[in-house]
């Protein structure tokens, strides 16, 4: 078994899981609040944060099975030689917006907030530990990215 499939294998896991727990989370809060008439402090504030996690590494094994929504048009009417080329520059440019964006932008959100000591209202989290998903999900855009360039299973 390869890294990539490992790591796709880790992902279907994590993302199972993190999805499971907010659906509990949820089906709790509406519990809470409609059968028992007290609704529960933390529940709406962790279904957010899950719901980070989620589209955040979601969004990264997306980009790892090439299951992106795309617009096949100019796709189509190209031939093979400048399709292989309009690839490489696709996935540079999803590489650019990687780095900058999700790895070297979360990573200054999560210093920032360590830093501020930001703490979430009801659960008294640390919201670095949230902002966490951005360059952890940057990381792996970039990787899956660089294989598919390098053309790396």
């Amino acid at each position: 078994m390869t890294l990539r499939q490992r790591l796709d294998s880790y992902l279907e896991t994590v993302l199972s899981v993190l999805l499971g727990i907010m659906v509990l989370n949820v089906l709790w809060q509406v519990a809470s609040r409609y059968l028992l008439n007290d609704p529960s402090a933390f529940t709406d504030e962790l279904a957010r944060y899950l719901l980070i996690w989620v589209g955040l590494l979601g969004a990264a094994y997306a980009t790892g099975k090439h299951m992106h929504v795309s617009i096949d048009l100019l796709i189509s009417k190209m031939d093979p030689k400048h399709l292989e080329l309009h690839g490489k520059v696709i996935r540079i440019i999803i590489l650019f917006f990687a780095i900058t964006v999700l790895i070297i932008g979360g990573t200054r959100l999560v210093y920032i907030t360590f830093i501020l000591g930001q703490t979430s209202s009801a659960m008294q989290l640390s919201l670095g530990y949230v902002y966490m998903a951005l360059p952890l999900s940057g990381l792996l855009v970039c990787y899956y990215t660089i294989c598919d360039i390098f053309k790396i299973d």
